[in-house]
């Protein structure tokens, strides 16, 4: 029957039928092998065809030349191999009734002189890419024709895989590097002004669509308006996009700004703690000037943003990309009526974030994402039903909770608070960070769906556990701020769980010893600079929250600029005593030099993670069937865990997140996830 959801409208792409208006645009997961999208790649696509998105495009900077290498393990389209894998992908996205689609771009100077074959960066002109720190070669006029090339075999590699289609990456790579007059300062036929600065762009497009033909669709992504100073403006970008649709652009994907460095990465990819979908007035004012459909992605992360920009004529088709990373499922939870259950974005840029820091993309709170050769996003019942007992209500416990529910045990959750979450509700206390509660809140309401008893204000010990007579406890108990790095009184050090969670007041003069790397430092010290403090941030490490990544760490550094942070590095906090007018003296000390220096302060705050809680676990550890050991070949291959060291004993015993040792949110959830997946 049709629908009067917006969302679920089709709409016709030249001669493509979308089913519904939800896409999730190129972006780049680095799942990769040898630069060729194998079975990682597939089954991270196919999970979004499955879950009833209309469109998924791969490829997030899939690379047309050799020197345009991997900078976050890119798809390497200038090798003829990649068909056979481009087509299977394309054969399975298919048969779920999505259309896929594949990015194709020459990163031109955002890129790295030291990867791939080292063949020297190109760009338009010589200037440095802050981000990826390139000296780009000023291309020749012979760099130009075999690149024109390279793209026109890339496409025709795309359209010989089964891809409905391409995009065209134009905002900080090759194409944008030619026609933003902040970048291109060419004084020959591609450069100087508009119609020398956009012959390049042109002439890829021409290349490109004499390869493919008229049945086949070309898109394009581009920054319509750059924001750098000297670059181009909304009105010169519109008229490039006209300019370009003529010589066969069939779509537009809105970009507003650019990706030069992480602080303006920052504001396209956008983390929680900014407004959502900043730039969705300006796709649809973009959208009223052009005669071609136009997508927009930019931190549209529910569902009535996006059904307001498809309703109000803003946007043709909108883009929620990092919305299904949390839920590749999202688009079916629509059809179905079960919006409450979709999983939330919260804007935490894990996913980006990693990538900057070498790793793959992940999703804070969804363990599947990435894994789905290993962990299944539909949670499987369970041959046998047990009763499991679950200690703490943190993020681990949880996932422990939800996913035992889901595979049909009975569960009750034990917590010694009287609210759920843990040290995501201490996290998610200061304003700016406040979106990451809902990793709590969508738990808490999936545990109460499942039927999940929690208790709160139950400070479990072994009794109270064993009282439930158990088949399975899981001990989530988390762990407490490790603060005994500093020699000193333990009353004259304040941990950053009291800062966060506004226990302690801030001083006049704090010093801030980091020594975790991670935001909860950077937490601390943004909230006490908030509070007016003057405030130093003590580090050992070379550079500030090396844990921390590209579109997180601008508004720290911001927030730091404006308050007159101070910042000390390769140092560490040895020792605090309290001086005679009752101010701390803290000795400093250089991790290279071992030269000292003190400090004269109101308040010392330190952050070394966490220590766990593991007392109840100890106690039960004796008694329960198999002594707390984890048969980890049997974790990692999703089995049962089968050890036996205590015939006697009726009950398994595990712990999971910080109770084990202190990490991050996304290793708690899945020490849960991949172990109660087997129970």
């Amino acid at each position: 029957m049709p629908s009067n959801d917006p969302l679920l409208s089709p709409f016709d792409l030249k001669h493509l039928r979308l089913k519904n208006r939800v896409v999730s645009t190129s972006h780049e997961p680095a799942y990769a092998e040898n630069g060729m999208p194998k079975d990682r790649y597939l089954r991270y696509h196919l999970e979004k065809a499955k879950g009833g998105l209309a469109l998924t495009m791969m490829g997030g900077a899939a690379c047309v030349s050799p020197e345009s290498p991997a900078f976050v393990n890119n798809i390497a389209l200038y090798r003829d191999e990649v068909v056979p894998y481009l087509t299977k992908i394309g054969d399975a996205v298919h048969e779920h009734g999505a259309l896929i689609m594949c990015q194709v771009t020459h990163a031109g100077r955002r890129t790295s002189n030291y990867e791939g074959d080292w063949l020297p960066v190109v760009s338009a002109s010589g200037d440095r890419e802050p981000q990826h720190r390139a000296f780009p070669k000023v291309a020749e006029d012979w760099d130009i024709d075999r690149i024109l090339t390279a793209y026109a075999d890339a496409a025709e590699r795309c359209q010989a895989g089964g891809m409905d289609g391409i995009e065209l990456m134009a905002y900080s790579h090759l194409l944008d590097q030619f026609f933003s007059p902040a970048l291109n300062h060419r004084d020959d036929e591609w450069g100087g002004d508009f119609e020398g600065r956009l012959r390049f762009p042109l002439e890829v497009v021409r290349a490109i669509r004499a390869r493919v033909g008229e049945d086949f669709v070309i898109g394009l992504r581009m920054g319509v308006d750059d924001e750098r100073a000297g670059g181009n403006a909304v009105d010169e970008g519109i008229e490039a996009v006209r300019r370009l649709s003529a010589e066969g652009i069939d779509f537009l994907s809105v970009i507003k700004g650019n990706l030069d460095s992480d602080n303006t990465m920052a504001k396209i990819i956008a983390p929680m703690g900014t407004p959502a979908a900043v730039h969705l007035d300006f796709a649809g004012r973009v959208k009223h000037e052009l005669d071609i459909p136009v997508m927009h992605a930019g931190r549209i992360a529910d569902l009535a943003t996006a059904r307001y920009a498809i309703s109000e004529g803003l946007l043709d088709m909108v883009g929620m990309t990092r919305a299904h990373m949390a839920d590749p499922y999202l688009m079916q939870r629509v059809h179905d009526g079960e919006e409450d259950r979709i999983r939330p974005c919260v804007g935490a840029g894990y996913c980006i974030d990693r990538l900057y820091q070498g790793g793959e993309a992940l999703c804070l709170h969804n363990p599947a994402t990435g894994r789905e050769a290993q962990l299944p996003h539909i949670v499987p019942p369970a041959a046998e039903k047990k009763k499991a007992v679950v200690v703490g209500a943190g993020p681990a416990g949880l996932e422990a909770a939800r996913v035992l529910g889901e595979r049909g045990h009975t569960v009750t959750v034990l917590e010694a608070a009287s609210t759920p979450g843990g040290q995501i509700a201490i996290a998610a206390a200061p304003e700016r960070r406040r979106d990451l509660i809902g990793i709590v809140d969508w738990r808490v309401q999936e545990c109460a769906r499942l039927g999940v008893t929690i208790r709160y204000n139950t400070y479990a010990e072994a009794a109270d556990i064993l009282a439930e007579n158990p088949d399975v406890v899981i001990v989530a108990t988390g762990g407490i701020p490790n603060t005994e790095i500093v020699d000193g009184p333990a009353n004259l050090i304040t941990d950053t769980w009291q800062i966060l969670t506004r226990e302690v007041k801030p001083g006049k003069s704090v010093l801030v010893f980091d020594d975790n790397g991670d935001h909860p430092g950077m937490s601390a010290a943004e909230v006490i600079a908030d509070a007016g403090a003057e405030v130093e941030v003590v580090t050992p490490e070379r550079i500030i929250a090396p844990l921390v990544g590209g579109s997180n760490y601008p508004a720290y550094l911001k927030n730091f600029a404006e308050h007159s942070v101070r910042t000390t590095l390769n140092t560490r906090v040895t020792k605090v005593a309290r001086d005679a007018d009752r101010r701390l003296t803290v000795t400093l000390e250089d991790e290279y030099a071992h030269t000292t220096v003190t400090r004269t302060v109101d308040q010392l705050v330190v952050e070394h993670g966490t220590v766990p809680v593991d007392d109840v676990y100890f106690e039960l550890k004796d008694r329960s069937r198999n002594h707390g050991a984890v048969d980890q070949d049997a974790l990692l291959r999703l089995q049962p865990q089968t050890l036996v060291a205590n015939e006697d004993s009726t009950f398994q015993l595990f712990r999971v997140g910080d109770a084990v040792t202190s990490r991050n949110i996304h290793a708690a959830i899945l020490d849960s996830n991949r172990l109660c997946m087997a129970i």
